[in-house]
C-alpha cells in the first residue's frame, strides 16, 4: 500500500489545496494530510478547526475516496512527520518557477535526510493557481469576497471568525 503525506499550515484550506489533494489521491492508496503546528506562530483557526473544514471537504469532494484520507497535526521536519505516518511519498503543490525553486531546495534536503520519502510535485491548476491562504485570509479580513477562492465550508468559517 502507497502512503503519501500532503503537510501544509491549511490556515485556510484554499481551492489550490483542494486540487493538489485531487492530483495526490490519484498517486497513493492513503493520504495522510499534516497540519504543520508552530508554537510560534498564531494561526487563525485552530488545529482541530481546520483539521474539521479539511475532513468536510474530502467526504463532500472526494467520498469515494475519504476512508484513505486523514488528518495529523505535526511539528519539526516534515520528513519525520511523513515517515511516522508511514508514507512514501511527499506531495507538493506548485504554483510557479518560484515554487519550483525552493520547492527543489527542500527536495534535495529531504533527501538527503529520508532517501526513503520521494517527493512528487503536482502543478496547480491554472484557475487556482494565483490562490494562497495567506492572501485568502487578507481579503476576508477586509471584507472582501473569498468564494471563489474556498470551497464552501471555509467560506463560511472565514465570515464567522472575520465579521
Amino acid at each position: 500500500m502507497r502512503t503519501a503525506f500532503y503537510p501544509g499550515s491549511f490556515d485556510p484550506m484554499t481551492n489550490g489545496h483542494v486540487d493538489v489533494l485531487d492530483q495526490a489521491l490519484a498517486l497513493c492508496d492513503a493520504l495522510v494530510i499534516g497540519i504543520g503546528v508552530h508554537p510560534g506562530k498564531t494561526p487563525l483557526f485552530t488545529f482541530d478547526e481546520r483539521s474539521s473544514m479539511i475532513d468536510h471537504v474530502v467526504r463532500s469532494e472526494f467520498s469515494g475516496r475519504a476512508a484513505s484520507v486523514r488528518v495529523v497535526s505535526f511539528e519539526g521536519l516534515v520528513v519525520e512527520a511523513a515517515r511516522e505516518a508511514g508514507a512514501s511519498l511527499l506531495v507538493r503543490g506548485l504554483r510557479d518557477g518560484t515554487d519550483l525553486d525552493y520547492e527543489m531546495q527542500m527536495a534535495g534536503m529531504n533527501r538527503a535526510m529520508a532517501p526513503d520519502v520521494t517527493t512528487v510535485f503536482v502543478p496547480a491548476y491554472a484557475e487556482s493557481r494565483h490562490i494562497t491562504a495567506t492572501l485568502v485570509r487578507q481579503i476576508a479580513k477586509m471584507g472582501g469576497d473569498v468564494s471563489s477562492f474556498v470551497p464552501g465550508v471555509v467560506q463560511k468559517a472565514l465570515a464567522a471568525r472575520t465579521s
